[in-house]
């Protein structure tokens, strides 16, 4: 790596155009991009695009940011749609799946917010909760709050990376989902968890660098910074793929 910012590649959700020009719009929260460039990085976006150029994509930039969005298609995991089932994107599901295999191939690191981390949980064969409602004794976790203003406990496991970025094992965090990590998928381990049994948090068995989190950090970091750790956390592991380059 050289002296500039390392490029992190971060994934946007199709959105259609009901009024003016017909377009398909690509895009996803500002807020992502200051968190990676607050901590370091040159953040840049990608339309969902071709499969074909995810090789591409993963040579040109340092580490891939999977963002928030739509529900992941539970065919993808063996399942049929449940009945709450939301919106799904099969594009946008094939397109971030093999960014994020192609990163990982080239030794990346990857990190996944709230949908990206249930697609690096599925990427490596895990499966979903569909609906978090149904479950038993579940919590709230669609809260109404819509600032991002961290509402529920969530309990880090000691000697993971999240819990010395944080420097403690009890964080807040924020929570705006409705599925969420069920069969954790067999190259990853689950770092932290709620008080309802769900899967917060993601890290990687083997292999190069991955975090997914289910909440959203770039929501809360401003009022909250200790939420920007797993921006700094992303550009710490590019510093220590560059030392080994």
């Amino acid at each position: 790596m050289s002296d500039h910012r390392p490029r992190v590649l971060l994934s946007t959700g199709i959105s259609v155009r009901t009024t003016g020009l017909l377009r398909e719009d690509s895009g996803t929260g500002r807020n992502y991009s200051q968190a990676v460039a607050l901590a370091g990085g040159l953040p840049t976006m990608v339309a969902v695009l071709d499969e074909q150029l995810v090789g591409e994509y993963a040579a040109v930039n340092d580490a891939l940011l999977l963002t928030g969005g739509v529900d992941v298609d539970p065919a993808l995991f063996g399942a049929t749609p449940h009945p709450d089932l939301g919106s799904v994107d099969e594009r946008r599901d094939g397109f971030e799946i093999a960014l994020y295999r192609a990163f990982r191939k080239l030794g990346k690191p990857v990190l996944g917010i709230c949908r990206g981390h249930q697609v690096i949980n599925v990427a490596e064969g895990g499966t979903l909760h569909q609906h978090v409602p149904a479950l038993p004794e579940a919590w709230q976790h669609e809260q109404h709050d819509l600032r991002g203003s961290p509402l529920h406990p969530v309990k880090l496991t000691p000697g993971s990376r999240l819990a010395s970025a944080f420097g403690k094992t009890d964080v807040r965090t924020n929570s705006y989902h409705h599925q969420a990590v069920d069969v954790v998928g067999a190259g990853l381990k689950a770092v932290a968890h709620s008080g309802d049994g769900l899967v917060e948090a993601v890290e990687e068995r083997h292999g190069s660098w991955v975090l997914g989190v289910q909440w959203h950090p770039e929501m809360a970091y401003k009022e909250h910074p200790e939420h920007l750790a797993p921006f700094r956390l992303l550009l710490e592991a590019l510093k220590a793929v560059g030392a080994m380059a």
